[in-house]
């Protein structure tokens, strides 16, 4: 009786020695965490990506086409440009979480110590609460406070006596794909300048008494 039960104990030990049926389950749960962390953080960094690309042609298309206007630019035309950044930035949520300044640099016509550029106007969309980093409307229309133009350092433009450059900061505050929680979420900045083609006056007009997307 003893070496029958010695013997089964024995062949019940062979057996589950040689039985591997729940290895790849638990190799599976092993790897499961691993892989979708590596999932996701590809589907993050493609999101990153997108995003970016985003802001930089919202910025790029807002300046070009503000600077389109041959007749002359009025508030309906900026509604259009905003219009067309609308569009792109869509599928990120860039109304939301981001800004756009548009600005009218020209030269001030002073002379001497008190030349140099001018915002002559000024322009802001979406709801990020951010101001325009170099300069407000009305700066340097009588002083040569923006003598070396508007930009970031080693890359400020100006324009010519008689013309102007359509000067745009683009803001972005992303949003990630799985949550804030899991890090800080980047701030994503472009900035694009286009001169005006052929505009004879570059003053802004109103001529439907639209309400004035300004900067306050």
């Amino acid at each position: 009786m003893i070496t029958r039960a010695r013997s089964l104990r024995q062949r019940l030990r062979r057996t589950i020695r040689k039985d591997e049926s729940g290895v790849a389950m638990v190799e599976f749960a092993l790897a499961a965490p691993i892989i979708f962390a590596l999932v996701m953080g590809g589907l993050e960094l493609a999101n990153f990506a997108l995003a970016h690309m985003k802001v930089s042609n919202i910025a790029m298309t807002v300046a070009d086409n503000a600077g389109r206007k041959t007749s002359g630019i009025d508030e309906a035309n900026v509604y259009e440009v905003f219009a067309g950044a609308d569009s792109i930035g869509e599928s990120i949520g860039f109304q939301e979480n981001g800004r756009l300044v548009l600005s009218s640099v020209e030269h001030n016509g002073r002379n001497g110590t008190n030349s140099g550029q001018t915002i002559t106007w000024q322009r802001c969309w979406g709801d990020l609460d951010f101001d325009p980093l170099y300069a407000e409307e009305g700066d340097g229309a009588t002083n040569g406070d923006l003598a070396d133009g508007i930009g970031a350092t080693g890359h400020k433009i100006g324009a010519m006596k008689g013309t102007a450059v359509m000067f745009v900061e683009a803001t972005y505050d992303y949003v990630p794909l799985i949550g804030s929680g899991w890090f800080e979420a980047p701030r994503i900045r472009y900035e694009s300048a286009f001169n005006v083609r052929g505009r004879l006056n570059n003053n802004i007009t109103n001529t439907q008494g639209l309400d004035v997307l300004d900067c306050d």
